[in-house]
């Protein structure tokens, strides 16, 4: 059975796309004792307030119709912001060439957790970035 996020962002894909916009993410969380619904839409020019209250009217009762979401939520409409998490691999190959900050979950062989450098490549398991001098 697909998570909450993914049945949301087949369910709002067309809508955010028809008006203009790019689906970048979904995230459904529970801090503390709420539940919060994040939609992060994107596009070419970037994204300000007006953007996020179009997103936030056009995809409201669709989501009000399809239920899919049990407990009382806050949605929230805004831009995945340039801190942005690649999580897809189409964020990865809209970053090819870009420069890119790596966090692992813990240390590698070379006791680093951290790497910045120019995303080259990716595979299912493997992100290759370029250093300044060496390809990881």
């Amino acid at each position: 059975m697909a998570s909450i996020e993914e049945r949301v962002e087949n369910l709002l894909k067309p809508t955010i796309e028809k008006i203009g916009y790019e689906l970048y993410d979904v995230e459904y969380a529970k801090e503390g004792k709420n539940f919060f619904l994040r939609i992060f839409i994107d596009k070419q020019e970037g994204i300000d307030l007006t953007d996020c209250e179009k997103v936030n009217e056009a995809i409201n009762d669709i989501l009000d119709d399809a239920d899919y979401i049990k407990e009382q939520y806050f949605l929230e409409v805004s831009s995945p912001g340039i801190e942005r998490v690649l999580k897809k691999d189409r964020h990865l190959e809209q970053n090819k060439g870009k420069e890119i900050q790596i966090k692992l979950f813990q240390k590698d062989e070379g006791a680093k957790k951290e790497y910045q450098g120019i995303l080259k490549d990716f595979k299912e398991t493997t992100v290759t970035i370029s250093l300044t001098d060496e390809e990881r």
